[in-house]
């Protein structure tokens, strides 16, 4: 690959020199050729393009494009989004995220913070190293910067909760939590200043986590340096936190009594309350309250926590004549004061005696002594501040416990940095100094990452490069927190002296110690103590009085002991779990807002560092906010403190993407591989070839080829020692192939997949049949065997059944010899099996037999039976079948069988057997029965079955 120097000779003619070049003659014309032509001004979406660039052409592209309602505009690296103040729907709407979303080339779309959030999650999917992302929203107060957040979470829960893995329940209420955490952290942090409507006082870092499928499955807030001055001190024209004007025009007339406050009533702490701002909508804070899982005894007990802090801004006091005796309360301030104690829940008589008492230590023993008037107002702002910053501490720990996922659910984060914007006002003290010294931070960041790092690597790994110059704020992070002496230093080291701090005295250390920088100043005719700080957006003064109190910020300790005792269940805990802290807090070591809130800030910058940045610059386009309103010296200055100047340079002339050879070529090996040039595929031996310059040039190679580029488009790419760089072009390419590669794989996978499941499935049929043949055979042969078993039992039980008939046949033949002989034949066993019946009128019984059913009886007017064999009920049933009356006595059956013309059938009887008058098989059945009896004998008998 060539060097860079071919894409640096279109641009030779403006590039030398950086952006602190003199304007000459030749570039005075080259400018004002540009400027000619402005009605195609602003179809540069990115300023790269522009040619020459310097701040005069950057400034009127960004002009032309706001007058044509353009508000995003590349800067290389950086989007330049400038402040429309006015709503503008149809930019954010969800047509529009899902058209960047899921464009293939988004780039190519029109400049928008869409763009910027769609490729900080491609490169969470695509998990180049480092994986989490940073989106790094900067600007002055007023330049949008929370409201470019907010479209930022409000696309990530879009694009990022779309699944059908999870329930929609579950992905509903992950969403919408991450969104309802805005209204509610805006509602308590953020307040209308003079530069902004919605300003954050406030820092927050929300970190989005997303799982192994780039889901959206929680969030986590970080929050930095809460303005807590503001709840009891407003500067001029300007409001509280927006919390407290939701409650005064949203409450109904019942959370007015519960809350005390009257519709009359005004407050001291509520300055501007007659102004009305879009931010004032209370209904919107409670209903994201409630989707949080705050419910509503809690809203009470918030609001009347609330509530109490109004009425201690009404509590005056008066001095009184003996200083030995504490301040005096008027009637109006008692009333303030005991509506305040009922509403924190705490005694009336503790309150007042913590706010005009102060309790010292000597040794073990405690002595009480009145403050003075200056003295119990301090009290009573220290004490509203300290419940106010614990109060918004609980509701953003409170806020995290509700969105925050389990550390084994998510393994990527993108980071949405939110911090207030650089401020300069006509009074500016502690609140502002470690505003600006964020923002310092922050361009320190931009800078060391991409103005310096990126052209001191260019020439590490041998790439032919001039360095741009640039504005670097080193120095004047130095002066704020160098080591061992610098403004913090001193301010910590005059905080923890156990006396009143002096600002003359202050002024004067700091002038000695610190005069040597060349970022401070004095101004010696000035009356009030102050110094001025020459931050990189500007120069700004600082008053010295009053700084290092806010410094030590100090809480009474009577005052954290009056709160735990509170019965307010939220006011008791937020102290209880704070009591330890504050013990900490009591000596003279503890530790200072200035050094907490830089230790918070070099974790963030550790974050930082270890994420891919993102940078989207915020632009104010004018101090009033009014739509469409677009003054050039207002911008110019914010485009050159933020280096976009240089931006744009190391941008047209650099590389933003680097990637390290053997993540290129894990990454990118298969485009060589699978693509044929001249009908022949690349060989890429990685394991015989041990150089990886050489791969990655092959791979480079073939990708140009294969999409037929000339050599022109070379300079797209450059090899360095350990890395490849790449324009954003050249990694688009490389990902098209690489995606068409994956595709043509993943469709041939699928193909060969198809095949073996049908050859799978055509097996298991064909197995299935045989199966089912094996198995119907064996039933068929297990009952064939079964039948036979079966006939041969049938057939064996047949003929002994045959055998057994015609032996029974034999024993009964119709042989009289037989029956007139004296002894009675003995029954056979099987006879005696079937049963027998004794029918007799004599004492010896004689024998009838019982089957089969040859046995007929004669009629008789009478029997009497004797019945003394076995097989009774056999017997029985056969009588009951003959239907015979049961008259005792009225019966007669004489033994001798023969002479009463009793005989046996020697037939086997088949099937029903009827016996009638004229076809008895009986002897002697042509003979008429006695037709003067009740019984007629078998002539009329039916017999259906035999025994």
């Amino acid at each position: 690959m060539s060097s860079v120097d071919d894409r640096r000779d279109v641009r030779e003619g403006y590039r030398n020199g950086g952006a602190t070049r003199s304007l000459n003659d030749s570039l005075e014309g080259e400018i004002q050729a540009f400027l000619i032509d402005e009605d195609q001004l602003y179809t540069y979406d990115d300023l790269t393009k522009v040619n020459p660039v310097t701040p005069a052409t950057v400034l009127k592209c960004l002009q032309v494009r706001y007058s044509m309602k353009v508000f995003y505009t590349h800067a290389g690296c950086t989007l330049v989004a400038l402040n429309p103040f006015q709503p503008i729907p149809d930019l954010y709407s969800l047509d529009v995220m899902k058209e960047y979303h899921y464009a293939h080339q988004p780039q190519e779309f029109k400049p928008h913070i869409f763009i910027v959030a769609e490729e900080a999650y491609r490169n969470v999917r695509g998990q180049l190293e480092p994986v989490n992302q940073s989106l790094v929203v900067s600007g002055e107060s007023g330049a949008g910067k929370t409201w470019t957040s907010r479209c930022l979470m409000k696309y990530y829960a879009t694009v990022a909760s779309v699944s059908v893995v999870k329930s929609q329940d579950t992905v509903e209420r992950i969403e919408r939590r991450v969104l309802d955490s805005n209204p509610v952290m805006e509602a308590f942090g953020n307040a209308c200043t003079l530069r902004n409507n919605n300003s954050s006082r406030f820092g927050k870092y929300i970190q989005l986590q997303l799982d192994r499928c780039q889901l959206l499955v929680g969030a986590s807030v970080q929050t930095y340096l809460l303005e807590k001055t503001r709840v009891a001190c407003q500067p001029a024209n300007e409001r509280n936190f927006h919390i407290f004007y939701q409650m005064m025009k949203g409450a109904t007339d019942e959370q007015r009594k519960e809350w005390k406050m009257s519709h009359d009533q005004s407050f001291v702490w509520l300055p501007n309350s007659e102004k009305t701002i879009e931010e004032d909508c209370f209904h919107e804070t409670v209903e994201a309250m409630v989707h949080l899982g705050i419910n509503a005894e809690r809203q009470g007990e918030i609001f009347r926590i609330l509530a109490g802090i109004l009425q201690l801004g009404n509590v005056s006091f008066s001095s009184s004549a003996d200083e030995s005796q504490p301040c005096h309360l008027d009637a109006k301030s008692k009333d303030f004061l005991q509506r305040a104690a009922e509403l924190l829940c705490v005694p009336a008589e503790e309150l007042q005696t913590c706010l005009i008492v102060r309790t010292l230590k000597a040794g073990k023993q405690s002595v009480l002594k009145p403050c003075s008037q200056a003295e119990c107002s301090v009290r009573r702002d220290c004490l509203a501040k300290v419940i106010y910053a614990q109060l918004f501490e609980w509701l953003v720990t409170f806020i995290n416990n509700s969105i925050c996922a389990d550390k084994s659910t998510w393994c990527n984060f993108i980071g949405v940095l939110d911090v207030y914007g650089f401020e300069c006002f006509q009074t500016n003290n502690l609140e502002q100094l470690c505003i600006n010294y964020a923002n310092e931070k922050l361009q320190q960041h931009f800078v060391a990452h991409y103005l310096r790092a990126q052209q001191e690597e260019y020439v590490s790994e041998g790439l032919q490069w001039s360095f741009v110059k640039y504005q670097d704020n080193q120095s004047c992070l130095d002066l704020l927190e160098g080591s061992p002496i610098s403004v913090f230093s001193l301010l910590n080291e005059e905080s923890r002296l156990n006396r009143a701090s002096d600002a003359k005295a202050f002024r004067v250390r700091l002038e000695k110690e610190l005069c040597d920088n060349a970022n401070i100043s004095w101004d010696k005719f000035s009356k009030v103590p102050h110094f001025t700080v020459a931050h990189y957006a500007g120069k700004v003064g600082y008053q010295i009085e009053g700084m290092a109190e806010k410094n030590k910020d100090p809480v009474p300790p009577e005052l954290i002991s009056l709160l735990q005792k509170s019965y307010n269940q939220l006011l008791h805990q937020i102290f209880k779990d704070n009591e330890t802290e504050s013990q900490i807090k009591k000596g003279p070591g503890k530790t200072t807002v200035v050094s907490k809130f830089k230790n918070s800030l070099e974790t963030l910058m550790k974050i930082l560092h270890f994420t891919t940045p993102h940078y989207t610059r915020c632009i104010k386009p004018n101090p009033e906010c009014k739509p469409l309103t677009f003054k050039k010296e207002e911008v110019i200055i914010q485009l050159e403190a933020c280096g976009i100047v240089e931006t744009i340079h190391i941008s047209a002339a650099g590389f933003p993407i680097r990637i390290p050879f053997q993540s290129f070529l894990q990454r990118y090996a298969l485009i060589a591989k699978h693509i044929k040039l001249g009908g022949h595929s690349v060989v890429l031996d990685l394991e015989a070839d041990t150089c990886p310059q050489r791969h990655v040039e092959k791979i480079l190679s073939v990708a140009l080829k294969h999409r037929c580029l000339s050599e022109e488009h070379s300079t797209l790419v450059h090899c360095g020692r350990t890395k490849v760089f790449l324009t954003q072009v050249m990694l688009d390419l490389l990902e098209d192939q690489r995606k068409k590669i994956l595709s043509h794989c993943a469709f041939t996978i699928q193909c060969c997949w198809l095949r073996y499941q049908r050859g799978r499935r055509h097996t298991h049929r064909q197995s299935a049949t045989l199966i089912q043949a094996v198995v119907r055979s064996w039933l068929v042969r297990n009952r064939v065997r079964r039948w036979n078993r079966a006939a041969g039992v049938i057939q064996s039980t047949w003929r002994k059944w045959r055998l057994l008939l015609k032996s029974l046949a034999e024993a009964e033949l119709d042989d009289a010899k037989d029956l007139v002989e004296e002894d009675t034949p003995a029954l056979t066993p099987v006879v005696r099996e079937r049963g027998s019946v004794q029918l007799s009128t004599i004492p010896e019984p004689v024998t009838v037999q019982g089957w089969p059913m040859g046995l007929a009886l004669a009629s008789a007017p009478s029997m009497t039976v004797s019945l003394t064999a076995t097989g009774f009920q056999k017997m029985m049933s056969v009588i009951a079948s003959l239907n015979l009356p049961s008259r005792r006595g009225e019966y007669q059956v004489k033994t001798n069988q023969y002479t009463e013309e009793l005989a046996s059938i020697r037939a086997q009887p088949k099937g029903s057997v009827k016996l009638h008058c004229q076809r008895s098989p009986l002897l002697y059945a042509d003979r008429q029965p006695d037709l003067k009896s009740d019984v007629t004998g078998f002539n009329e008998i039916l017999l259906e079955k035999t025994l």
